[in-house]
């Protein structure tokens, strides 16, 4: 049975592996830039993408390719999703995919980002649903483009570098003692639930905080808020 998992997870990584190092980078760009941009990022599970291309990286060179184009396709797809709200936020907003999207949630993005500012923008590159709705969000308010890329651009590359780092060192990890070590194949798994409970648990902290924060009554003052003006 130990066998069966390690050949199995060995046949999954070295055929992510095969791919082309270059397409491989690329795909994972593109699945963070559609994952980032408005409303795509609700279906499109650009997380995976990259936390499964990055068990391929192979040296220093396609691991710094890697997190250099997850962080571009990132803040490119945040700079799309703000463009459609600088332009056309009301009318995606009303529009049949926007209703779908639920108006609570429209109106708890656009109350975050008032109350919160560029804070809310930081924080949202880690919350589900958020994430995609706070670029054409900030692009709907007063905040200028400049100062929503200087509040993402250090969310995108640590969320780059969490995903993307901890890919490679898995996988390599995992190659390293899967001749040597009975159970590495469980040890691998386990190291991934680990992490992906991890992921959920922060997220979960982070969204309740961010609710409690919503939902306080009064809370708009300057000692608190940040404007998306400043």
């Amino acid at each position: 049975m130990n066998e069966w998992v390690n050949d199995a997870l060995l046949a999954v990584l070295d055929f992510v592996q095969s791919v082309d190092p270059v397409a491989r980078t690329l795909l994972a760009g593109i699945g963070i830039f559609l994952e980032t941009s408005i409303l795509i990022g609700l279906i499109v599970p650009g997380d995976t993408i990259v936390l499964v291309a990055a068990t391929g990286v192979q040296n220093p060179v396609q691991y710094v390719a890697l997190l250099v184009t997850v962080v571009l396709g990132a803040l490119g797809g945040e700079s799309v999703g703000f463009a459609l709200g600088r332009f056309f936020g009301p009318r995606i907003r009303h529009s049949r995919l926007g209703r779908r999207i639920g108006e609570r949630n429209w109106e708890r993005a656009a109350n975050y980002v008032d109350r919160r500012g560029g804070i809310a923008v930081f924080v949202s590159r880690f919350l589900p649903v958020l994430h995609s709705l706070v670029p054409v969000t900030v692009g709907m308010s007063n905040m200028p483009y400049r100062r929503f890329i200087a509040w993402t651009t250090p969310a995108c590359v640590l969320w780059a570098l969490l995903y993307v780092t901890f890919g490679s060192v898995a996988a390599v990890s995992y190659r390293e003692i899967a001749g040597t070590v009975r159970y590495a194949g469980y040890l691998f798994v386990g190291a991934i639930v680990l992490f992906a409970i991890g992921i959920v648990v922060v997220k979960k902290l982070l969204e309740r905080a961010e609710a409690r924060h919503w939902e306080r009554p009064g809370d708009g003052d300057a000692t608190t808020t940040e404007s998306p003006e400043q």
